[in-house]
């Protein structure tokens, strides 16, 4: 999705873009945050459970993708193993995902062809932010916060950047990555994202707000890297949208790229600071 929630990177000639595709994306709202919270709340094999099936679905996008072609049974295997290197985390913990992913990145290079490097960097890659996904949440109370506070800091600058960009308009932030972002629509969703991680951070830690601040606005920008990130893969590969599972946004990628990012940075911080066995209270206490 882009900065400013718009997902094909087309702006009408008048300037000023519609709010046709708003319905579908509140509907998609309603239905996707109640079921990130239960899937968060619970943890566990159900947390992991859910992480396997979505990321799955995000790397079957990567694998069409990349490869420009429909899916083969290779690439069946190769999202296959996406979603089981959530579901071997909860029993064996980040040395099994990390084997998956290897085993994922060795059959892509060796089934070979167009794409092939493109494949094997999407499993280490993919096995890499669900290690940091599930890390995070853990078995602890800490990890729901931990969550909370990821998910709130990156949704609400998607949200932010959605509607300040599309009421504000302006100057464009990347006109030949994504003609669709405006450095107004980057500003404001930095600025509601960073405003609400803080709030999080206030009112779920002990710890300074100036951290909680600094990690939240951090994140933000994160958050539209990722982004950009995925906007500039999809003109690589000349593709308009990673999917059309979820109504308004696109695919799961679509969805997910202001998170990745995000993530792996929370990850490395609480495991740089408290370990990798830690990792929310590692970013959350200090």
């Amino acid at each position: 999705m882009s900065a400013d929630g718009n997902s094909n990177d087309k702006t009408p000639s008048s300037g000023r873009r519609n709010w046709a595709d708003l319905g579908p994306r509140f509907a998609s709202a309603i239905v996707l945050i109640p079921l990130t919270i239960i899937a968060v709340y619970f943890g566990g094999y159900v947390f992991a459970l859910v992480i396997g099936l979505v990321f799955a679905g995000a790397y079957r996008e990567w694998e069409t993708m990349v490869t420009l072609k429909p899916l083969t049974p290779v690439g069946m295997v190769l999202i296959a193993l996406v979603f089981i290197d959530a579901i071997l985390w909860p029993l064996w913990g980040t040395p099994a995902t990390i084997a998956v992913a290897i085993v994922g990145a060795v059959i892509a290079i060796a089934r070979g062809g167009e794409g092939a490097i493109w494949r094997a960097g999407g499993q280490l890659y993919f096995g890499a932010v669900v290690i940091a996904m599930l890390a995070m949440r853990g078995s602890e109370p800490t990890g729901f916060v931990a969550a909370v506070f990821l998910g709130v800091t990156v949704w609400l600058t998607d949200t932010g950047a959605f509607f300040t960009g599309r009421q504000v308009g302006g100057e464009k932030l990347a006109p030949d990555i994504s003609p669709a972002k405006t450095w107004s629509g980057a500003i404001g969703g930095l600025l509601l994202g960073s405003v609400a991680g803080t709030l999080v951070w206030h009112f779920g830690t002990a710890s300074p707000l100036w951290i909680g601040a600094l990690l939240a606005v951090i994140t933000s920008i994160l958050g539209q890297v990722g982004d950009l990130t995925e906007s500039a893969l999809k003109r690589r590969f000349r593709v308009k949208d990673s999917g059309n599972v979820i109504p308004g946004h696109g695919g799961l990628m679509d969805r997910l790229d202001s998170v990745t990012f995000g993530v792996l940075f929370l990850y490395g911080v609480g495991a740089l600071h408290l370990g990798p066995g830690v990792v929310a209270a590692g970013f959350l206490n200090w």
